[in-house]
């Protein structure tokens, strides 16, 4: 299969919940991986940390902590008002989402990208305070690299980050030590949808030039 172009791989990289059950060789989830520390890293600290989930059992108590996330921030029924009455691709994405919070366990690999935080008590409070929200400069970029990684490499899988809203539970789940926290959790898995294209609002729409409200070329 000839090697995909990296605009052809971000232009087709869409969200998709359903897996095979087939397995995702370890030499693979390595290169998925191994993509991620390749990204941009705050000074260069990569101070990540990749937990890969392949065991049945403990897929089931990861899985548990995020339906139990889903549950208090009442998912389904906010996805199926949301897209209750809309057109074709509304109601496909519905399902989709629907289908993920009860066959997560199903995915065979998730992986829940971590980061290690600072010393905050050695650091300015102010300064901890404006720069916590964007400490997830230093892992997304990590992230994004490797949902790219799984499109060029033909796995599908999709951003979450639900888990979240139990971050304690889902740290003892994985054994984390202290300094570590979860920033996401990847289900990954060879997809029974299609790939791409993805739909996108056009550039001169979500673009101004110099300040706000200065219109991009073509709008």
């Amino acid at each position: 299969m000839a090697e995909l172009g990296i605009f052809q791989v971000m232009y087709s990289t869409r969200a998709l919940r359903r897996y095979k059950p087939d397995p995702v060789p370890d030499e693979v989830i390595a290169k998925i991986v191994e993509a991620g520390t390749q990204a941009a890293s705050g000074s260069n600290d990569q101070n990540w940390l990749f937990m890969v989930v392949t065991d049945a059992a403990q897929r089931q108590r990861v899985a548990g902590v995020y339906r139990k996330a889903a549950d208090r921030a009442h998912m389904a029924d906010y996805i199926k008002a949301k897209f209750s009455g809309g057109d074709r691709t509304g109601r496909l994405i519905a399902n989709s989402v629907l289908h993920l919070l009860e066959h997560i366990h199903e995915a065979p690999v998730l992986i829940v990208p971590c980061l290690k935080s600072g010393n905050p008590a050695a650091q300015d409070p102010k300064f901890r305070e404006r720069m916590g929200r964007l400490e997830g400069a230093s892992i997304y970029p990590a992230i994004q690299n490797m949902m790219l990684a799984c499109r060029a490499l033909g796995l599908g899988t999709v951003l979450t980050t639900l888990h979240a809203l139990y971050e304690d539970e889902m740290r003892e789940v994985l054994g984390l030590p202290p300094e570590y926290t979860t920033w996401a959790l990847l289900p990954i898995g060879y997809p029974t949808d299609k790939f791409g294209p993805v739909r996108r609002k056009p550039v001169a729409e979500v673009t101004c030039r110099d300040r706000y409200g200065n219109p991009w070329p073509g709008r």
